[in-house]
């Protein structure tokens, strides 16, 4: 069997996009517009992609952006990309013990963990930064290091150490999710995908597994 074949064959991969109060718009829609248009090697869609909150009901996103979440965590599954984004919400998120349970959970199950902008600092918070490298909103820098967890490599748009990714700010996490992309289906499919957004990728200032490239 060829590789485009078992690709082929597969089932879509499940991707679980985090909400919470005050998670940054585009840090969570445009990963989600990445992994809901992208395409398998027969045209067909390669990802399942759905959004998640803790509990069920609706999340209000930056500038009062109101969204209704697909599942709620325990309704989760197992799924194969967690994102989690940034925004001002993850502050408070980062200091709940459930929020950082399920994140916990659910990365070590699925086959990457995508942090976009500050959802780094969820991440670190977690455990799941430490002997990493890793990267978040240049304004948020500081706030991770803090944190004691990670080496920070604030000129990286994207930090790939295997399993655990991080992007830095807002746009970044479509290069991140692209980067998820180009590693899944591989680089063609990557590019098609971008081409279809009509968005400028260039593969830029990716670090890969705490190595810059």
């Amino acid at each position: 069997m060829t590789h485009d074949t078992a690709l082929a064959s597969a089932p879509p991969r499940r991707v679980a996009v985090l909400m919470f109060d005050d998670v940054e718009v585009l840090d969570f829609a445009g990963p989600f517009e990445v992994f809901g248009v992208a395409r398998g090697p027969e045209g067909t869609f390669a990802f399942e992609v759905f959004t998640v909150a803790l509990e069920a009901g609706p999340v209000v996103a930056r500038n009062g952006l109101c969204v209704v979440p697909h599942a709620c965590a325990a309704d989760l599954g197992r799924v194969d990309v967690l994102v989690v984004p940034g925004g001002r919400g993850t502050r408070r998120e980062m200091g709940r013990p459930e929020m950082l349970e399920f994140v916990r959970a659910a990365s070590a199950q699925a086959e990457i963990t995508l942090s976009v902008c500050t959802g780094a600092l969820i991440l670190g918070a977690a455990g799941l930064l430490r002997g990493l490298a890793a990267t978040t909103h240049y304004a948020a820098l500081n706030e991770l290091r803090a944190l004691d967890c990670a080496r920070v490599l604030p000129r990286a748009r994207v930090v790939d150490n295997g399993r655990i990714m991080t992007a830095t700010g807002v746009s970044a996490g479509i290069d991140g999710a692209l980067h998820v992309v180009s590693r899944t289906l591989g680089g063609a499919h990557a590019v098609e995908t971008a081409r279809y957004m009509q968005y400028d990728w260039r593969r830029r200032r990716i670090a890969r597994r705490s190595r810059a490239v």
